[in-house]
């Protein structure tokens, strides 16, 4: 497109040059100088006003800059008819770029970075509704691509489109008004649904993603479009490739766009995954309408320039990626090339930070057009090794499903990390798919599934295809698909994850604070890159604590999955947790810090907590064995005092001369036979006096005998006696 001049365009300047008496050799020489003048000039400034008195040319100048060239020192009465038809053409034409051959809006001088598209018309905000959209949230604004949107109930042609908003996290705002920005519709990145979008700290990446049906559209060979944050610009990537790595293919096959599958993005690490999706005749060009849509089960990797990627081989040794990026395409990571590993589309994609170097991604939901996948078992990528895992989880699950969304956030001493999925639609029987409303909980690392209880709630509509932000602990849900008996929806909904409630606002919570923390992290995971962004002011929910145990600061009881992992992350690592300080400086939490890259970011302290918890429970153990000891002792005690009991009755109804105790008068001394303890002795009684056979002593003299003088006066000895004394106790049964 760059230099090409329209075969319109080219008639407009031969009429001119007759006109004007100009031969070709020197009106090419002046187009050519006009031509280069006029883009040195738009190159530097894009937007400047004219000051020339010529009222019509200056407004087609600024109208449109890219036809500036064609403006003669002279203007000619036929020439400028030729202006006014073009500029007739460019205001009512809804396809005036196909009619002349060329994009509608200017393609600069292509830089190190791929082609700069220039902005059109901004955006419109009111629509009737939106889903299938892609959407990417960085330092705190929400930005949403794409996707389908209509403008009433009912419409069912022309859906798809190259919308593009922002919508503001860092202000407060009802779901009635929230502080959306129509930004303008770029001409070159194409009107797709059901892709993603990838970020960094700086930059959009818009990959996969269907083209209309609706009416029919062939896509055009991939190229990567990256949306420049600070310049507010465009940039096309062309012919992406692989690069060999860990667990891919062997490099320098070329990137497809598929469609409908699950994206995550982790700045931290300076990458992003898709994951699955398939590839038909609105996906790939050059696909036939006969060959039958493709599911996959690859996960493609791309590294964001500037970052460095060991699981490359062009990355390793501390190398970063270039301009364009480093792909990867993993498609033999652990399970993944067996049979029980299935092929899936319209999933979710979730970062959990820990467990390993580079922490792991979880897959939920999602299937084919016959098979849809369960989430009792569920998927586990290990980033770090580049291999996928298996993990059973516990307790009640979510009904299979496609396109819910889904969301992490962490606890503030990162404990648990818990995960959000909301909605959903399910496909069986065909024909009669149901949308869901219902949200739900899988708590990492217990693996349990918590469904929230919103009864009573004002629950939005069910949906399907909507996107889902966290930012400040709460969940900004945008769109959705809701059913063809709704008609309009409003499109924006606010749930706290911290309360489990739906509210009518978004309510900002890092008021002045987005200059030290832009990623809204929890406060105590600052300085931690890979931590989870949007978690700022997150508390752990009630529900949850039932759960897992702990507070609402953290503190998590149950630090293992309940289903024990045989191998992989979750058998080896664990979660990556921090120092919580309440507000007078008392540290609630202290926990310890798993080994690993991402460790690095993070200050080691000692693990006081796990001290204490080492100290109290040796204190328990001994105390526990001391009792054990006690009633060991006490049992045996009972147990000849119980005999003495029973040998005396039964001497007693022998009569006296059978025995061999002293009568109750006299004072003689006389052998006497203790039966508690079978030991024989002498001994003199004085005073004494007998009670039902057995001995009872008038004093309470403590002697060495005194525990067997207490079984002869016939008293039961007590637990808590041997727990205050169990030394006399002891003896005792030493003598037996």
């Amino acid at each position: 497109m760059d230099g090409v001049i329209s075969p319109v365009v080219n008639s407009f300047h031969n009429a001119g040059r007759k006109r004007l008496g100009v031969t070709s050799t020197t009106a090419a020489k002046l187009d050519i100088q006009r031509l280069s003048r006029c883009e040195e000039v738009l190159s530097q400034h894009p937007r400047k006003q004219p000051t020339s008195s010529r009222r019509l040319e200056s407004q087609f100048v600024e109208r449109n800059a890219r036809f500036s060239y064609l403006i003669p020192a002279l203007i000619s009465w036929p020439y400028l008819l030729g202006l006014l038809l073009l500029i007739f053409l460019e205001s009512h034409c809804t396809s005036v770029s196909t009619w002349l051959g060329a994009e509608a809006s200017i393609i600069r001088a292509a830089d190190t970075r791929g082609n700069i598209i220039k902005k059109r018309e901004n955006t419109n905000t009111a629509v009737c509704n939106r889903w299938a959209q892609q959407s990417a949230v960085i330092n705190g604004t929400l930005y949403l691509y794409g996707g389908h949107s209509i403008s009433t109930a009912g419409q069912s042609q022309n859906t798809w489109s190259n919308d593009f908003l922002a919508v503001a996290l860092v202000e407060g705002w009802d779901i009635s008004a929230p502080k959306l920005t129509g930004l303008p519709r770029p001409s070159g990145p194409p009107a797709v649904a059901n892709g993603y979008l990838w970020n960094s700290h700086d930059s959009l990446y818009l990959f996969g993603g269907i083209v209309s049906d609706s009416p029919p559209k062939t896509p055009d060979p991939y190229s990567l479009w990256e949306y420049d944050i600070r310049a507010s610009a465009w940039k096309q990537h062309k012919n992406p490739t692989t690069s060999a790595g860990n667990n891919s293919d062997k490099g320098n096959q070329p990137i497809q766009q598929a469609g409908e599958g699950a994206g995550i993005s982790v700045p931290g690490l300076g990458r992003g995954w898709y994951f699955g999706g398939h590839l038909d005749h609105y996906t790939t060009p050059g696909w036939s309408i006969e060959i039958a849509r493709q599911y996959l089960k690859s996960l493609v990797e791309f590294t964001f320039p500037g970052y460095t990627n060991d699981g490359v081989e062009s990355l390793r040794s501390g190398k970063t990626a270039g301009n364009d990026g480093v792909w990867r395409n993993i498609t033999q990571g652990g399970i993944q090339d067996t049979n029980s590993f299935t092929n899936r589309a319209d999933g979710v994609l979730v970062y959990v930070p820990g467990y390993g170097p580079s922490g792991i991604l979880l897959s939920l939901a999602g299937g084919t057009n016959v098979s849809f996948t369960q989430m009792n078992v569920i998927d586990i990528y290990d980033i770090a090794s580049s291999s996928w895992y298996k993990q059973s989880i516990s307790g009640k699950y979510p009904s299979l499903r496609v396109n819910p969304c889904a969301v992490a956030a962490s606890a503030p001493d990162g404990s648990s990390t818990n995960v959000y999925l909301y909605g959903g639609q399910n496909l069986i029987p065909y024909g009669e798919q149901i949308q869901y409303d219902d949200m739900w909980i899988l708590t990492i690392p217990s693996f349990t599934w918590i469904e929230v209880d919103t009864k009573g709630q004002s629950v939005p509509p069910a949906r399907v295809g909507h996107s889902c932000a966290m930012w400040d602990g709460q969940i900004v849900v945008v769109g959705g698909y809701t059913g063809q008996d709704l008609g309009c929806d409003s499109g924006f909904y606010v749930f706290s994850a911290s309360d489990l409630k739906w509210q009518n606002t978004f309510n900002v919570l890092s008021v002045g604070k987005n200059d030290d923390n832009p990623q809204n992290r929890q406060p105590a995971q600052v300085n931690d890159p890979t931590a989870l962004s949007g978690s700022y002011g997150y508390q752990v929910p009630d529900a949850v604590q039932a759960v897992i145990g702990g507070k609402r600061s953290g503190g998590a009881t149950i630090t293992a999955p309940a289903q024990a992992a045989t191998q992989g992350p979750l058998a080896t690592g664990k979660a990556i947790t921090y120092t919580v300080t309440d507000t007078n400086g008392a540290v609630t939490t202290e926990t310890g810090i798993p080994s690993g890259n991402n460790a690095s970011s993070v200050s080691h302290r000692p693990n006081v907590a796990a001290i204490v918890a080492g100290v109290v429970a040796g204190c328990l153990a001994i105390l526990a064995a001391y009792l054990g000891f006690c009633a060991w002792v006490y049992r045996r005690q009972l147990q000849l005092y119980k005999s003495h009991v029973a040998t005396t009755q039964r001497a007693a109804a022998n009569g006296p001369e059978k025995t061999a105790f002293l009568t109750s008068e006299g004072s003689s001394d006389h052998r006497q036979t203790d039966l508690s303890s079978g030991i024989a002795g002498s001994g003199r009684s004085s005073g004494g006096r007998f009670s039902g056979g057995v001995q009872t002593q008038a004093g309470g003299i403590s002697t060495p005998n005194s525990s067997c003088d207490d079984l002869m006066r016939g008293v039961e000895p007590s637990f808590v006696g041997v727990l205050l004394n169990p030394r006399r106790s002891l003896r005792v049964i030493n003598r037996d």
